[in-house]
């Protein structure tokens, strides 16, 4: 089987960071979103993946390269515009050819191997055209709703794009298995309201016409991760689950406490960490508290300051901060820092949509 990645959305929801960065490069647990896709798809055994690229595509190709890092090949399709999934499905085809393919979001997270079901659906029974991945939630207006049939669940029925009123609690993952049938689909449907070609279309039109649409409910976790809220979310559940791994300089006076990486080249001085956290390299902590749940990527310096529950990016400095700093994700060659000058005001330089919460 083949591996389909999509990387072509604006990220809107995660401006102003994705302004100046694709979404599928902003990092949880300081490795970038698309790199848990790609690995996902290399442990399912999937070794030859294209990648969906717009806007950021040169970003994208910087990061990722030819796949050598995971020993893959990887190839590039751009997409002149976001005109829906079904449209990179499309536009895929020349790459895809006959094979079965797994089609992956690139800016989702799931907790679950899917490999049981990528071998399940390349070598099993060839009855079944396309393979859906649901997950319960609990406000299924907001994504892509599948309808069961009651009297037997492995059955297909209905799918709908973010209804206003669902009669399902099952969303659809963005992890897709199709068969060559699929290109028939993308290419009998019309764009909807949003003049995109949308996946769910052309899911039911292989329903319609009694091709065979499998469901898999999956059980653990699952986090689209394009708001900030679920960014935090998903630094949270990956970091709770590394190992303690403490290889930089940590002075006498400092203490690091249960699940924290810290690299190599970062120092710790006369603070307090606990974990689970990441300390990136060449990062500097000086007189600082750094809670649980918080991800500091390369080359930052933190001092006298506290953070918890945050994600902050490459190059960025947190400079004598009274208050403590929590549920926040800052962006790269950002300073937060105390100001001296008179008189004490607040000061601030923000992009568009820019959010800051003010403890008065």
């Amino acid at each position: 089987m083949k591996g389909l990645i999509l990387s072509g959305g604006k990220g809107t929801r995660l401006r102003p960071l994705t302004y100046t960065s694709a979404k599928q490069l902003v990092p949880v647990a300081n490795k970038p979103v698309l790199f848990y896709a790609i690995e996902t798809l290399v442990e399912a055994g999937i070794r030859d993946i294209g990648i969906i690229v717009g806007d950021t595509k040169d970003e994208i190709i910087a990061a990722v390269g030819k796949g050598d890092r995971w020993d893959i090949n990887i190839t590039y399709i751009p997409q002149e515009a976001p005109l829906g999934l079904a449209h990179a499905v499309k536009i895929a085809e020349d790459f895809l050819g006959d094979n079965r393919f797994v089609m992956y979001l690139g800016d989702n997270m799931i907790e679950e191997s899917i490999r049981p079901l990528v071998e399940e659906f390349s070598t099993g029974d060839s009855t079944y055209q396309c393979q859906i991945l649901l997950k319960q939630v609990p406000n299924p207006e907001s994504y892509g709703v599948a309808e069961l049939d009651p009297s037997n669940l492995e059955k297909v029925v209905r799918l709908v794009e973010k209804p206003r009123e669902p009669q399902s609690d099952l969303a659809l993952v963005g992890i897709y298995m199709f068969d060559h049938h699929i290109f028939e689909a993308v290419n009998n449907i019309k764009p909807s309201w949003r003049n995109e070609l949308e996946i769910t279309d052309a899911i039911q039109y292989l329903v319609d016409k009694g091709y065979n649409v499998r469901p898999k409910i999956v059980k653990g976790w699952w986090v689209d991760t394009g708001k900030q809220a679920d960014m935090l979310e998903v630094n949270r559940l990956i970091l709770d689950r590394v190992e303690r791994k403490v290889e930089g300089v940590v002075d006498r006076d400092s203490s690091v406490n249960g699940k924290v990486i810290v690299a190599k080249t970062a120092e710790i001085i006369n603070s307090v960490v606990r974990g689970p956290a990441i300390i990136g390299e060449h990062c500097r902590v000086v007189n600082s508290y750094i809670g649980p749940f918080t991800s500091i990527n390369h080359h930052c310096t933190i001092t006298d300051s506290e953070i918890e529950h945050s994600i902050i990016l490459e190059n960025s400095q947190v400079l004598d901060i009274s208050g403590r700093i929590e549920d926040s994700l800052i962006g790269r060659n950002v300073v937060v820092e105390k100001s001296p000058i008179k008189p004490k005001a607040y000061k601030f330089l923000l992009g568009d949509n820019s959010k800051v919460g003010i403890l008065c």
